[in-house]
């Protein structure tokens, strides 16, 4: 597991949501402090706000990728192009690994349109069942290999 891999497991297993942990790991090359960081991505876990659409993890190595890579002005069409491709290819290479990009279908659990929105406590039980940290892990190492190769 890469250093940075690691830091997004342990920001996991410190209580913050996927997401979070992610976009946390990245905070050196981001610039972000941690209160803005978490800010930020908080919405996201759960697959955004526990509707176990949209992997967290994903959406926190998007969150990353762009704020290292992305654009910012909105007539630079070629900026466009370059951060739709890079995040085609995250997306992909997360779901090639983990055989999706939806939470619910990581997690084994139908999707939760409307429903109880309070997380579930952070257990033993909870750990065991879960492989959020590892897929946080996941999304961070193939950001890394990406911003490795470009």
């Amino acid at each position: 597991m890469s250093d940075r891999g690691q830091k997004a497991y342990n920001y996991f297993m410190q209580g913050y949501n996927c997401c979070q942990a992610v976009v946390l790991a990245y905070s050196d090359l981001t610039g972000l402090d941690e209160k803005t960081a978490s800010l930020i991505a908080s919405g996201f876990g759960g697959g955004i706000g526990r509707t176990r659409s949209v992997c967290g993890t994903v959406s926190g190595m998007v969150m990353a990728a762009n704020m290292i890579k992305g654009y910012s002005d909105p007539k630079d069409d070629a900026g466009k192009k370059e951060t739709y491709e890079m995040v085609q290819t995250l997306i992909n290479k997360f779901k090639e690994q983990n055989g999706s990009i939806i939470c619910a279908e990581l997690l084994g659990l139908k999707p939760m349109e409307n429903s109880e929105a309070t997380p579930s406590p952070r257990t033993d039980e909870y750990y065991k069942k879960r492989p959020c940290p590892l897929l946080c892990k996941d999304a961070v190492e193939i950001l890394e290999e990406y911003l490795n190769k470009t």
